[in-house]
């Protein structure tokens, strides 16, 4: 899906991704609820975190002598939020690099994102930001590239270039490829490209509108589904076939859902890139069903055993986009739901599953307090206070 801003060179290697945060400090964490995002809560406990990790959580106070101490009385810890579908720089990536990045950048952690994976646009801009991130010349979150792959009227032997070109960038995803309806060329071509993607270690990821299209995707051997169809009701058949292929989903429910308060503050509802709201919807039956569709699917989705994440498909502000996306999935999922979309779930989706999405010992120093309870509703998941990635604290509201 396209959408535009409303805020509106090149080398990262992969392994800038695991190394040791820039500033990373040791400290401890105490007197907070810990979601550790397992199932897990523990009511009142402390978080020790050494060399940019999390060394243990536990109930009660922790022994850390000497460590930094952040006492978090009142607040409830939790992962840092990975958003893993935003579309970051629009129109002049140049100007957006020299003029706005530090600014964007800076919105995305105070509304306790410490992870974006870039779903659209060029790759070279975002791995420039990447960069300057890594580097300590921004203070951001952890930025993960994709790159494009057009399959527009592509042979399978072009598909398979496309993807051998992406993996010697680095990257290890596509962007979004839009699936609406296949005819025999653009199947087989997808096909080539996932299997070229098994092979080179690049994951395609594809928005398929619609449920003939997502299981055409899956067919294919797509791995990965950018967000929920949002043209068709799902059955429960159809999500058994994307879990038992072993199908990943990234949420994006908000799409077809009236935001408010981005484009205008007249109270007047708009679609995602800001045009008249139901008439502006895209790929989809119209009338505003897509909202209805969006949310019924991901819960079928997530009820057929699905690894279902979180992601907007935004690039309007972070805040913003966090609370229309959490209030849509609200309409279908517990509060605990929440927090295994937003954490291991989204965590699986961009394969950081061993760093990220969790509480736990040995994974990234990546946690977000907020000064709310998320487990009581979905608006205390934008009460944040203060933010740590890979152990810098890079936002304090206290």
């Amino acid at each position: 899906m396209k959408t535009r801003a409303v805020f509106i060179s090149l080398s990262a290697v992969a392994a800038l991704l695991w190394a040791r945060p820039v500033s990373a400090q040791d400290l401890v964490i105490t007197n907070a609820r810990i979601i550790v995002g397992t199932g897990q809560v523990i009511e009142q406990g402390s978080i020790v975190v050494r060399g940019g990790r999390i060394a243990t959580v536990s109930a009660g106070p922790a022994s850390a002598p000497g460590l930094k101490v952040i006492d978090a009385k009142g607040m409830t810890a939790m992962a840092g939020f990975i958003d893993g579908h935003r579309h970051i720089i629009g129109g002049d990536a140049q100007r957006y690099l020299s003029e706005q990045a530090a600014d964007r950048m800076r919105e995305f952690l105070e509304a306790g994102y410490t992870t974006v994976l870039s779903g659209g646009g060029a790759a070279e801009p975002v791995m420039e930001l990447k960069r300057r991130i890594d580097s300590g010349q921004l203070t951001g979150p952890r930025i993960i590239p994709s790159a494009p792959l057009n399959l527009n009227n592509a042979t399978p032997a072009v598909a398979r270039e496309g993807i051998r070109k992406i993996a010697s960038m680095g990257i290890k995803f596509t962007g979004e490829i839009n699936v609406t309806a296949f005819k025999d060329p653009q199947y087989e071509a997808l096909a080539a490209a996932a299997d070229e993607g098994k092979k080179a270690g690049v994951y395609v990821a594809v928005h398929a509108v619609s449920v003939p299209a997502m299981l055409a995707s899956v067919k294919a051997g797509v791995p990965k589904l950018v967000h929920t169809p949002h043209f068709q009701w799902m059955t429960a058949e159809d999500a058994r076939a994307v879990k038992d292929a072993g199908v990943q989903v990234l949420s994006c429910v908000g799409f077809g859902a009236p935001v408010f308060d981005v484009f205008n503050k007249d109270n007047v509802p708009t679609f995602r890139d800001g045009g008249k709201w139901p008439d502006a919807i895209l790929d989809g039956e119209g009338r505003g069903r897509e909202a209805g569709y969006k949310a019924v699917n991901a819960r079928t989705l997530w009820d057929g055993g699905v690894v279902y994440g979180y992601a907007t498909d935004t690039n309007y502000l972070p805040i913003k986009g966090l609370s229309h996306e959490l209030r849509v999935l609200n309409l279908m999922f517990s509060p605990l739901d929440l927090i295994k979309v937003m954490g291991p779930n989204s965590a699986a989706w961009i394969d950081m599953s061993q760093d990220l999405g969790t509480l736990e010992a040995g994974k990234l120093a990546d946690i977000v307090l907020l000064s709310g309870n998320p487990l009581d509703g979905y608006w205390n998941l934008m009460t944040t206070k203060v933010v740590v990635k890979g152990g810098q604290i890079v936002v304090d509201k206290r």
